[in-house]
């Protein structure tokens, strides 16, 4: 008997429960981030072969004097620690995550998650105004899901809802210019029998027009990640992903070994009889 499952759902989870949650800032300190920074990267390490990254430049090169977003397609429960790796050990940043139901897992907010309930406007209006004021601390970045939702890998279109603009426009008014990095995020085999992440920096984007349409610049926003997850789709699809840096790379386990050693032997010819 086949049991049908629903994976995804267009309710977020906080709507979903209806339940009544209270904020929660992120409680960051020196203790817990060594414990976040070495257990999530451990857990990379132990499901996934490779971490390779492309792009970074985009991120070295912004205006470091001006705050930093980056933001990203959610597709599945690695996402947020992925971005935690991506902050912490390639750009050398504190993570500020955005998190539904962090009640369920507060101590999230000790590596720099903080809560936002969707139950109510008011509720989900006091998380973007936290967003704004978190980016007044340059050692954080901010990084957002902007479709609110997990959604399918590779789904298309691509559909914003307005928080990810409300909160750039706002950092504009508040502190003059923010970098807006996309970031396109995959998992897939190459040739180990285990999956590996592939990252890439989209073209940076700065903001300094604090007129903008919030609706207008939603859809501005959506093409930038359209066009940075069409381009690694690209590369993957043909390959062209050996001259990544690589944040870790596993040992060949040892079948894969014996492998590559018999690949490797030239056998003698046989002489036709």
């Amino acid at each position: 008997m086949i049991t049908k499952e629903k994976l995804y759902s267009d309710v977020p989870p906080t709507k979903l429960r209806s339940k009544e949650e209270k904020f929660t800032p992120a409680k960051t300190s020196r203790f817990w981030l060594t414990i976040a920074s070495l257990y999530f990267f451990n857990m990379l390490q132990n499901r996934f072969y490779a971490f390779r990254y492309n792009g970074v430049e985009n991120y070295n090169q912004r205006d470091k004097d001006y705050p930093t977003i980056l933001f990203a397609p959610h597709s599945n429960w690695w996402d947020g620690i992925v971005l935690y790796n991506i902050t912490h050990r390639i750009c050398h940043k504190e993570i500020r995550l955005m998190v539904e139901e962090l009640n369920r897992f507060p101590l999230l907010a000790r590596g720099g998650a903080y809560s936002v309930n969707k139950k109510s406007p008011q509720s989900a209006m006091q998380a973007l105004k936290y967003s704004v004021d978190l980016l007044k601390d340059l050692r954080n970045i901010l990084c957002i899901f902007p479709q609110g939702i997990i959604r399918p890998p590779h789904y298309r279109p691509f559909e914003f809802q307005t928080g990810l603009a409300y909160i750039a426009q706002n950092a504009v008014k508040k502190y003059g210019k923010v970098n807006l990095i996309p970031l396109a995020i995959d998992y897939c085999f190459l040739r180990d029998n285990r999956p590996e992440v592939i990252l890439d920096f989209g073209k940076r984007i700065e903001l300094t027009d604090k007129n903008i349409d919030r609706h207008e610049y939603t859809k501005f926003l959506e093409k930038a990640l359209t066009d940075a997850c069409d381009q690694q789709f690209k590369n993957i699809s043909s390959g062209a992903v050996e001259d990544y840096e690589i944040l870790f790379k596993q040992h060949l386990k040892w079948y894969r070994r014996i492998e590559q050693r018999l690949k490797s032997i030239d056998l003698p010819e046989v002489a036709d009889v």
